[in-house]
């Protein structure tokens, strides 16, 4: 990025947000601080109002706005693509927002980014294979709506395992996605203590008037938990998997603590670390059971070999099997 293109970047990011810290701006653009500041002189020097206080940050001055501003080609397809997540990784309330936003960012295209948008429109897709559930259409907005207004949501859930509704009223931190389905961290004053709630088991959803207390936010809240899990002990598995079957395992094995994998000349070999196997892990390697060696520890080849005795008795053998 050349110098004229960093200070227009750096005039539009102070307009992104109230107050802006010069070492946002050196991280964002790998510059140095004494670059910055260079920066930001030269938008004083032509004109533009830009208020500093030390040990603050930076901001302009309420009310100055840039004229319209052209988007790149580049920053075209990205737009693009990312309606086409939102179309089906959001509820359709926030997807309509977009589609509305998408709008305007159309309007301000130039007439060769405006036929590149449209011809590819036709050739982005997003697939998958979840089954649509009746869930409110609303869900995500009304949670985005209370943790940014600091409002207690009202709703009407179903937990997992659970064949009665229960009525809440929480007080969401934000919301995350994981594990293909979206989530909010709340304050439930049901239950007095932070929960985590799935949107696809909100049967109701409805912002109140009721303010919320003063909570953490979502990020402090999970580094205070990942920093409880930290000191929790990981057990070590190694398991041997033959070639043939290891791209099937691929995509979920992150879920279970996979961290490295070393590759040999007929098999490969995975290391896990987890808190726990006796029943995600081992459930899941017996999908790939005839295919895999457990190599350690000596708990999840027993644990295994406990389920596979359960499954014998409640099902049987077939009749030309060996025992």
């Amino acid at each position: 990025m050349n110098r004229f293109d960093r200070i227009t970047a750096i005039l539009i990011q102070l307009q992104s947000k109230r107050v802006v810290k010069a070492q946002d701006l050196a991280d964002r653009f790998g510059i140095s601080l004494r670059t910055v500041y260079r920066d930001i002189r030269s938008l004083e020097e032509a004109g533009v109002p830009v208020y500093g206080e030390a040990g603050i940050g930076y901001s302009l001055v309420d009310g100055y706005r840039l004229p319209p501003i052209m988007f790149t080609r580049e920053e075209a397809m990205a737009f693009l693509t990312a309606e086409k997540l939102m179309e089906k990784f959001t509820d359709g309330s926030l997807q309509q927002h977009f589609g509305s936003a998408m709008y305007k960012v159309k309007a301000v295209l130039r007439v060769s980014e405006k036929d590149m948008v449209e011809t590819l429109e036709d050739n982005i897709l997003v697939l998958d294979r979840r089954v649509d559930n009746k869930s409110p259409v609303n869900i995500l907005d009304v949670l985005l709506k209370a943790t940014a207004e600091k409002k207690v949501v009202k709703l009407v859930y179903r937990a997992f395992g659970n064949e009665q509704n229960s009525e809440r009223l929480i007080e969401p931190l934000g919301i995350f996605h994981e594990n293909d389905n979206w989530y909010t961290i709340a304050w439930c004053h049901l239950r007095e203590s932070y929960r985590q709630f799935r949107a696809d088991r909100i049967i109701n959803v409805r912002l109140t008037e009721q303010p919320q207390q003063e909570r953490t936010s979502l990020k402090e809240y999970y580094k205070q938990h990942q920093e409880v899990r930290d000191k929790i002990a990981l057990q070590k598995v190694v398991i041997r998997v033959q070639k043939d079957v290891a791209k099937y395992m691929e995509q979920q094995r992150h879920y279970f603590g996979f961290i490295s994998e070393i590759v040999a000349e007929d098999h490969i070999e995975m290391t896990f670390l987890c808190q726990s196997f006796e029943e995600g892990l081992a459930r899941w390697l017996l999908m790939f059971a005839d295919k895999t060696e457990i190599i350690e520890p000596q708990e999840l080849r027993d644990q295994i070999a406990l389920l596979l005795e359960n499954i014998v008795q409640k099902h049987g053998l077939p009749k030309n099997a060996e025992v």
